[in-house]
């Protein structure tokens, strides 16, 4: 029988298989987002793409992304969250397959737009979901481990679906996804809990009271911005990385591109850590430090053109930081808060997926264009804002400063 959490009074605490369940659920969606990424080499080559437009796949991934946190992932704060994760599953699964079966560029794009938005709606929802069934006082530890299991698949997904790339094809990537997706949908159908339902926003609809909450949550609009910043520099360095390593002199398989993202595998822990730093009141100094831990990882990352070394030791503080400020910032804006979770992510994502779609663009074009160096200092200058933006804004901050 579904655990059911009492319609009053608090949320029970979580036990640590629920705790799980959810980890890993937000973990196998985001992956689905990402798969693409070591994968663009061969995609354009499939589809006779450009170096310079490689990036609209990612894009159009990202612009699923921005339709699910305008239309789907609010619908959790109205809807029954149980049925809407199973249907939002079921798509997912559509989804895969059809980027799996993409017999054009342009049904490629659209297969990625459906899966950017299914895997978003999954992840977000997941996220909002244990908020909403956490207790207040371990909320932000609540959603710290939950976001951990984001951090690991996306680390996962390159190295995933670098792998079977290699031994399969890129089409068994998202056939095999689509497999292991319906293999969560029987455990979740069941496993999930029961939540009392609640209307917010004094009954506004979905897209108002978005508007609402960026127009007037002052610390959205704060955290807002540094998430778009971060994700973009994020992007940018991802959707360049495997345009670097695949041609000589570096000669790497997907599967060893796709490993380099095991080397921000303790940011999952660092994460984990950002959420109980919140709920003990640490939230600023968590930002500064996270801020700066962004900037720093390009020097390394561009001195790791030529140096393995180099290249691995940025790409853990790239994680890292960037990392810990998005719990933070997640932590953060759920604190108190036990109505409109699904709002307020969906509002604070849509700066995500903005981010990320803009960095993809910027990166492919600045490697076209000026090579690993336009791409480092591109990264470097928009995480230099960040940490400019956060540093200005951080007095205005209104909760757990």
């Amino acid at each position: 029988m579904s655990h059911i959490i009492p319609a009053c009074g608090s949320p029970q605490s979580l036990s640590v298989w629920q705790v799980t369940l959810f980890t890993a659920t937000t973990g196998l969606s985001v992956a689905n987002v990402y798969y693409a990424q070591p994968l663009l080499d061969t995609l354009g080559i499939t589809y006779g793409l450009r170096s310079a437009s490689l990036g609209a796949i990612i894009f159009a991934t990202q612009l699923g992304c921005l339709l699910a946190l305008l239309f789907v992932v609010p619908l959790g704060d109205r809807l029954n969250r149980r049925w809407l994760m199973r249907g939002q599953l079921l798509a997912l699964i559509a989804s895969l397959l059809l980027v799996a079966v993409s017999s054009s560029a342009t049904m490629l794009l659209l297969a990625m737009l459906l899966t950017g938005l299914t895997g978003t709606a999954m992840t977000q929802g997941m996220i909002a979901f244990a908020a909403a069934a956490a207790p207040e006082h371990s909320r932000g530890q609540t959603v710290g481990a939950v976001s951990a299991g984001v951090v690991i698949g996306l680390l996962l997904a390159r190295v995933f679906a670098g792998v079977v790339s290699d031994i399969a094809g890129w089409r068994s990537v998202y056939f095999a996804s689509a497999l292991m997706m319906a293999l969560l949908t029987a455990v979740l159908w069941r496993r999930l809990p029961v939540l009392p339902q609640q209307k917010t926003d004094g009954g506004r609809a979905p897209l108002a009271a978005l508007w609402h909450l960026l127009h007037h949550h002052k610390q959205l609009q704060i955290r807002g911005v540094l998430a778009l910043l971060m994700f973009a520099s994020f992007a940018i360095f991802w959707s360049a990385l495997v345009l670097l390593l695949t041609p000589p002199p570096w000669n790497f398989s997907h599967a060893q591109t796709g490993a380099l993202g095991l080397v921000g595998a303790a940011s999952a822990l660092i994460a984990s850590r950002a959420g109980r730093r919140v709920d003990r009141g640490l939230a600023r100094s968590n930002t500064r430090f996270s801020l700066l831990i962004l900037l720093l990882s390009w020097l390394p990352l561009w001195l790791g053109e030529s140096s393995l070394l180099l290249l691995i030791i940025g790409i853990f503080l790239l994680d890292a930081g960037g990392q810990a400020l998005h719990v933070t910032s997640q932590s953060l804006l759920l604190s108190g808060r036990n109505g409109a979770g699904s709002q307020l992510i969906a509002a604070y994502m849509l700066f995500y997926s903005a981010g990320s779609g803009i960095g993809a663009l910027i990166s492919t074009q600045a490697f076209a264009y000026g090579g690993w160096s336009a791409v480092c200092l591109a990264g470097a200058a928009i995480s230099l804002l960040a940490l400019i933006f956060g540093l200005s804004t951080q007095s205005y901050e209104v909760k757990n400063g």
